[in-house]
């Protein structure tokens, strides 16, 4: 067993591992971080996606040991009920999302390559995005999405919550 220290959405975690631990099982079963799903467990899929020193990589391809000393940050580091990051705002926006399971390694994705590139074009985008594999959108409404989070930190737009996009609930009718 090996301990690990890692600093992981801006708390530091640690942990004893097993030197073949990869990181995706660190932050799902050490932490209790779902958020980052294990799809293919091959690299291929993207699910997995998660920010290593401000990089987006694979976690199923990164031992936990690996990333001692680094700092992660998981879909659940990104924003809030509360204040969402604009990417967030932007999948739910633009129907960026069907069955979800992609969603949390494309928003990572994606986030990462606004970092790098901040205004991106289309062919850009699904660039950026192809190491994540979606199998329910077609992927056009995720480059919508990526480009409107690309206008609302651009323009510097206030970070909304979850209560703000949902749809008005309907009066109760003869109570």
């Amino acid at each position: 067993m090996r301990k690990v220290e890692i600093e992981v959405n801006g708390q530091k975690a640690s942990g004893d591992v097993e030197p073949r631990v990869l990181l995706v099982h660190f932050l799902r079963e050490n932490l209790g971080l779902t958020g980052t799903h294990v799809g293919c467990d091959t690299s291929s899929c993207g699910a997995c996606t998660v920010l290593l020193d401000g990089v987006s990589v694979k976690s199923c391809t990164i031992f936990a040991v690996q990333a001692d000393g680094g700092k992660v940050t998981t879909i659940e580091g990104i924003g809030s009920a509360q204040a969402l990051h604009p990417m967030q705002e932007a999948f739910w926006a633009e129907h960026g999302l069907q069955c979800g399971f992609c969603t949390p390694g494309m928003i990572i994705s994606a986030i990462d390559l606004l970092q790098r590139n901040p205004q991106p074009t289309d062919a850009e985008i699904r660039e950026g995005i192809s190491g994540n594999i979606c199998r329910c959108t077609g992927y056009e409404n995720i480059v919508k999405a990526v480009n409107a989070a690309a206008r609302a930190i651009k323009n510097n737009e206030p970070r909304r919550s979850v209560r703000e996009l949902l749809p008005p609930k309907p009066e109760k009718v003869g109570a």
